[in-house]
């Protein structure tokens, strides 16, 4: 690996040290990463190329190499609208097909590519035109946890912070929402509409129980609970807020300062990403870590700049990506129009639709 002067090695020390130190890593762990944050936004800069990371990312990633943190979506939003040449994304698969969608003519790299998702892993383009078969009248809504196929079949894309908008948008009374069951189980308690389920769940946040939840609360009864709406209806029930990544960034930033407890029920990455950006708060281990997601290290992040294997390319065939691209622009469309999102435990993010 290439020599860096130890001047330069000593303020990328600093610089992690001064974030990194709020989620308990210490000088020795920063001095021995320094080196390859360096390098890897060195070879960024020599290949033109942009790096995303997931907000479950882990801290050397968010804080080390990272251009931009956030949600699947908006981080390919912001990829497309910047001048790069290549995007890698530090996330799981569908994350990098979304971003190849968006951005046909750059070269997007997945460093981990047998990092999945089991929301996106449980069904597929065949099992939408099945589903079509039997609810010919509906509206076929899929969140942005589905491969490009998926979104390819679909009638349009949505994301936590916005599904309730995309539902309440369409002009069909029936919807088939695929294929995050709890999620549409959570829909269903907040629009008049006639909302069919699939059985798709995530790992994560399928493990979290009301019976923990109000454990969690007893325990910490000034802290703020914070639920992704993945999550069973049970524990979204006991929430402050329930959204999606994004919306518990928001809350916490818009808060007032005498709330200083939050708990995060959702991946552990957040937890780690909030201390940092908000020091003077604490936040309550509540987490569940996501296997896939913690695939990404930055010795792949560099590999996959410097030489990328060719499974690492992620390609889209383009009558997928065209309407697949359909799906997110009608997905834009609807949440432009303003649904209303005004009610008690609605999705509450950012209208762009950024945010999952």
């Amino acid at each position: 690996m290439k020599r860096f002067p130890p001047e330069a090695l000593q303020a990328e020390t600093d610089r992690l040290v001064a974030l990194l130190s709020h989620v308990g890593w210490g000088r020795d762990e920063c001095e021995f990463y320094a080196p390859l944050t360096l390098r890897i936004r060195e070879a960024a800069r020599d290949k033109n190329a942009v790096i995303l990371a997931h907000s479950y990312q882990t801290p050397d990633i968010l804080f080390g190499v990272a251009d931009f943190r956030g949600d699947s979506l908006g981080l390919s939003i912001e990829a497309r609208d910047t001048t790069a040449d290549v995007i890698v994304f530090c996330g799981v698969r569908f994350m990098a097909e979304t971003a190849k969608v968006l951005s046909p003519d750059k070269t997007v790299l997945l460093p981990a590519p047998d990092a999945g998702c089991s929301l996106s892993e449980s069904i597929t383009g065949e099992d939408v035109r099945r589903l079509r078969a039997l609810h010919p009248d509906a509206a076929f809504v899929c969140y942005v946890n589905t491969s490009a196929e998926v979104k390819a079949e679909c009638d349009v894309v949505c994301t936590s912070a916005n599904a309730l908008a995309v539902v309440e948008g369409v002009p069909q009374d029936e919807v088939v929402f695929l294929p995050d069951r709890f999620m549409a189980e959570n829909l269903k308690a907040l629009s008049r509409k006639r909302i069919h389920h699939y059985d798709g769940r995530c790992i994560v946040h399928e493990t979290f129980s009301p019976e923990t939840a109000r454990a969690w609360k007893d325990l910490y009864p000034d802290a703020k609970m914070l639920v992704h709406t993945e999550s069973p209806p049970e524990v979204v029930a006991l929430a402050d807020l329930a959204g999606g990544t994004g919306d518990m960034i928001r809350y916490v930033r818009e808060s007032p300062p005498e709330w200083k407890r939050f708990m995060l029920v959702t991946e552990c990455g957040l937890s780690d990403r909030l201390q940092v950006e908000f020091p003077d708060r604490e936040f309550i281990g509540t987490c569940s870590l996501c296997a896939h997601m913690k695939r990404v290290g930055l010795r792949q992040v560099l590999q996959v700049l410097e030489d990328p294997r060719p499974e690492q390319v992620v390609t889209v065939p383009e009558d997928v990506r065209v309407r697949a691209l359909r799906s997110i622009e009608r997905m834009l469309e609807l949440t432009r129009k303003g649904a209303d999102t005004s009610r008690p435990h609605a999705n509450l993010g950012d209208r762009t639709g950024r945010g999952e």
